[in-house]
């Protein structure tokens, strides 16, 4: 096996990976938004594709690919690579079994589903039959992209990360140009310059999305392959691996399943507002944005390294690569959240403000991106710090963190939506604040089994990202209000203001920072000199 790079360049490899494929994705996105706008299309594809999504989020990246990559990971470090893939023949055929069932019954269930998600989308004639018939295409989607989820955890697991993360790029790619195609072809246009789609274009776009899943699982075979891998049909429900993926999985599929039914709280206050779909998931969009690049990218390479850490009993490797992931991650996303609040119009705009995508809709949405922002730092940590209970067995404890998350939840809808009637803002707050509440106790859990640093040394990291982040955002928020004095309000001059902006707010933070000695501002000034890391 290939040794291991140092913690923190491989999660700026796969960070630079998961860039692009989040670039792609917010393009897939402005492409829909702008052919449908926000309004009962857009808001009947999101809420269709929320389905299987939430199973993906439960199966492909949330507990069973945590679980199969910590045991797979132990087994090849102990046993070696034979007993590991025989694992993962275990784990496919299963999967294939059990995906292929919830399939089907997701197909006959659809309108229950939905129902479940979106009881609001009644309102609206027309809308709750649209968002079943969607439904119905895209749930098959669970199945491939779980595969190819435990497809990275192999790869992953043996320290192959650029493939992995880059894989997402295909489905978006793919997704976006035979969505487009399959739109004009199932809705044709008069004017194809300036189409005016209906619900047929959906279907269209709902068919490519499948099979951008399909293209996701696909570019990675060869890369596994080449590892070593050779899939065999194995079923063996007792065989002792298998049962330890499922005693992992289990509690984390309880704690996800608290994370998902959170999110059908929000949808279901959400779907009462027409367009509140769609003005939240394309914040989001731009929230998980550097959710993906930082808390997920590290949270990637940070796994397999804890897990042999504590395969061999390390616990003070184990603690400092945690307390290294934990910082990045942090010294990434703070200045991330101020920048997206000071130029949340602007960026809004700039991105989704186009085709169907109304003024209206943009001020909407950057409302709730700058709700969402609050919480941003807390959701990518907590990214970090969940797969840390699956490698020290203890997954039963972010389950009781999440349950806990649902009263936290509700009462804040109720309060926020309901109370105060602060509308999708309330629903986006909500979901910060939860954000935030998760990550504070899983840190807080952790640092009983492992050494994070002192108290002290984290109260002054934290201090000195917040006064670089408040310095880079009143930045980046002086330069947009400059530049929109000046610059024409077209697409070229309003990508200048966004571009020069952000110039702005990322030079003050980085040279902030650099004057603090902070290391990981000296890494990320090394990358951009072009240094090279050393192994």
């Amino acid at each position: 096996m290939h040794p291991p790079r140092k913690g923190r360049a491989a999660a700026l490899i796969v960070s630079s990976a998961v860039m692009g494929s989040r670039v792609l994705g917010l393009i897939r996105e402005q492409v829909f938004a702008a052919m449908f706008g926000a309004g009962q299309h857009l808001d009947s594809f999101l809420a269709a594709f929320q389905i299987p999504n939430l199973l993906r989020d439960l199966f492909a990246e949330g507990a069973l690919s945590t679980a199969f990559t910590t045991v797979f990971a132990k087994t090849a470090e102990k046993e070696g690579d034979a007993p590991a893939w025989r694992l993962a023949n275990l784990v496919i055929t299963t999967m294939i079994l059990l995906l292929g069932v919830i399939c089907v019954a997701g197909v006959w269930l659809s309108p229950l589903l939905v129902n479940l998600t979106s009881y609001g989308f009644h309102t609206v004639p027309g809308k709750f039959e649209q968002t079943v018939a969607l439904t119905r295409i895209m749930f098959p989607f669970i199945l491939v992209i779980s595969l190819s989820a435990v497809v990275m955890g192999m790869l992953n697991a043996r320290f192959v990360f650029g493939i992995p993360a880059m894989a997402p790029m295909a489905y978006n790619l793919v997704s976006v140009a035979t969505g487009v195609a399959m739109a004009f072809l199932f809705d044709p246009q008069e004017n194809w310059r300036h189409p005016h789609f209906t619900s047929r274009a959906l279907l269209g776009v709902a068919t490519g999305v499948m099979l951008g899943g399909l293209a996701q699982l696909m570019v990675q075979l060869p890369t596994l392959w080449r590892q070593g891998f050779r899939f065999h049909w194995k079923i063996n429900f007792k065989d002792p691996r298998l049962l330890e993926v499922w005693q992992l999985m289990w509690p984390a599929l309880i704690a996800a399943s608290a994370v998902e039914i959170n999110i059908l709280i929000n949808s279901q206050f959400a779907s009462g507002i027409d367009g509140g779909r769609s003005w939240l998931t394309c914040a989001f969009r731009l929230v998980y944005f550097p959710i993906g690049m930082f808390g997920v990218a590290i949270a990637t390479v940070l796994l397999p390294s804890v897990a042999r850490f504590e395969a061999n009993h390390d616990r003070t490797s184990f603690g400092r690569h945690v307390e290294e992931s934990l910082r990045l991650s942090l010294f990434m996303t703070i200045p991330a959240a101020v920048g997206l609040f000071a130029l949340a119009p602007q960026i809004i705009k700039l991105i989704y403000q186009h085709g169907a995508f109304t003024a209206e809709a943009t001020s909407q949405t950057a409302a709730a991106l700058r709700a969402y922002t609050f919480g941003l730092a807390g959701y990518a940590g907590s990214k970090v710090l969940i797969p840390c209970f699956q490698a020290l067995s203890k997954p039963t404890i972010p389950l009781r963190v999440n349950a806990i998350a649902i009263g936290v939840n509700l009462a804040l809808n109720v309060t926020l939506v309901m109370g105060f009637h602060f509308g999708h803002i309330g629903v986006a707050s909500a979901t910060a604040g939860v954000s935030l509440v998760n990550f504070a106790q899983l840190a807080w859990i952790l640092r009983r089994d492992v050494p994070l640093g002192s108290l002290k040394s984290w109260l002054n990291l934290l201090v000195v990202l917040s006064a670089g982040g408040l310095l880079g955002g009143l930045g980046a928020w002086g330069a947009a209000r400059f530049l929109d004095s000046v610059l024409p309000d077209t697409l070229a001059g309003q990508t200048l203001q966004v571009i020069g902006s952000v110039g702005i707010g990322v030079s003050l933070y980085g040279a902030f920072t650099l004057a603090c000695r902070l290391p990981e501002s000296r890494l990320a000034l090394r990358l951009i000199l072009n240094k090279r890391i050393r192994r």
